[in-house]
């Protein structure tokens, strides 16, 4: 899959395969995440915006799977980190 490069939030690039409907996001702390089942007009959406890392939070991060193929990020389906601040009732 060709990666395009932006700067954009914690976005480093970005990058889209039709066939198979997947979307693949690099986050500045090196992992890499896969989204399947994304539309050609989410990916134009995401690859033309003007402020591609808020229209990937969202429009992107909370309504797909996410799967890590690299990198040691937490992946968006993990939990969040800062649960751990508060204690559950």
């Amino acid at each position: 899959m060709e990666m395009k490069k932006i700067n954009s939030g914690k976005l480093r690039a970005i990058g889209y395969d039709s066939r198979s409907r997947q979307l693949q996001v690099q986050l500045d702390d090196g992992s890499t995440l896969q989204y399947g089942g994304v539309g050609a007009e989410v990916w134009q959406r995401l690859s033309n915006s003007g402020a591609a890392w808020s229209y990937y939070r969202d429009n992107i991060e909370d309504e797909f799977t996410a799967q890590r193929v690299s990198g040691s990020g937490r992946a968006a389906t993990s939990p969040d980190p800062l649960d751990d601040l508060w204690p559950k009732a």
